[in-house]
């Protein structure tokens, strides 16, 4: 009868959109475990490339920019030094080099072909080589100092149960590097791996401060650092720091919540020209194209280029709060 054809193919159609929407759940399900499980296993690859704790240790500071001893860059390069470890991505000299002088290639070329100059390109290659790396390690870095904030009261909590089970401070410490994902479980399973390779708990805790560059993580170490001078209850202190750090996470939250009408604004105010004068040149180029070589002209747009750039510094200490 049709009213059964139509109810059966009703069926069917269900039948095969329930299959798909299972079989993409299934396979979401692998890949979200399978990159869990590839976050998880990052340091625990590195120790399976090399031998020994010793190794481990100096190969660990070495992807993090640091020397075989784990000393930082002390000369005039000392902020690129600290912006490369706080980036927390895997540092090979070679190959940042190379990149560097791929991006800066790329810029002098792009800058040369779209304003027909080849003496801009010597600009592109600065702003290809030199600014675009920066912005890249200070975006990883500003990404991975959230993900420290977030991370880190769950960190306290993990050491604090597990010293409320009768464990080590060190196998507390360790058990944080295998069971939490990066960037935290890297930074407390290098802790441990200098613990279990002849340094104390202070200086661990310390240079993994040094590290990190955040002030959570310089508020944990703090911590311990007052409870290995003068004693007291180190699980209690813990219980504290951790209640301290989700306080000012979610400080930070309602500020950023706060400041999200100005930070839009600035979006907004900082966009309109360059869109503006996109639009313009697209609809009419000779609007501009016939006075762009007047010395006014590029006088004035100068200034409006400059007063942009103070409009955005002032917008950005306006909403550019820190605890």
């Amino acid at each position: 009868m049709p009213g059964l054809a139509i109810d059966a193919k009703l069926i069917v159609m269900i039948m095969i959109g329930a299959a798909v929407f299972a079989g993409v759940q299934g396979l979401s399900g692998l890949l979200t475990v399978a990159t869990q499980k590839r976050k998880l296993n990052r340091r625990l690859k590195v120790g399976e490339k090399v031998e020994g704790i010793s190794a481990l240790v100096v190969e660990l500071r070495k992807q993090r920019g640091l020397s075989a001893a784990g000393a930082r860059d002390k000369g005039a390069m000392r902020w690129l030094s600290d912006l490369i470890v706080a980036s927390g991505l895997p540092y090979d000299q070679k190959k940042w080099l190379l990149y560097v002088a791929a991006a800066a290639l790329i810029g002098a070329v792009g800058a040369a072909v779209l304003t027909r100059n080849p003496l801009l390109g010597l600009a592109g290659a600065v702003v290809g080589g030199g600014l675009a790396p920066l912005g890249v390690l200070k975006y990883a870095a500003g990404k991975r100092a959230a993900a420290l904030g977030f991370q880190l009261p769950q960190a306290l909590d993990i050491i604090v149960r597990s010293l409320e089970a009768g464990h080590p401070v060190p196998a507390a410490v360790g058990l944080v590097g295998r069971e939490m994902s990066d960037p935290i479980g890297t930074e407390f399973g290098m802790a441990a791996d200098e613990i279990a390779y002849g340094a104390t708990l202070e200086q661990s805790v310390e240079r993994m401060a040094e590290r990190c560059q955040h002030p959570d993580v310089d508020l944990f170490a703090a911590t311990v650092r007052l409870q290995e001078r003068t004693g007291g209850n180190l699980t209690g202190l813990l219980k504290l720091n951790a209640n301290t750090v989700r306080d000012r996470h979610k400080m930070r939250l309602k500020i950023r919540a706060a400041s999200s009408e100005g930070r839009a604004s600035a979006m907004i105010l900082t966009a309109a020209p360059f869109l503006a004068l996109g639009m313009i040149v697209v609809i009419s180029p000779k609007f501009y194209g016939d006075v762009i070589d007047e010395p006014m002209v590029k006088y004035g747009l100068a200034g409006l280029g400059f007063w942009i750039f103070l409009g955005n510094l002032i917008m950005r200490r306006m909403i550019d709060m820190r605890l």
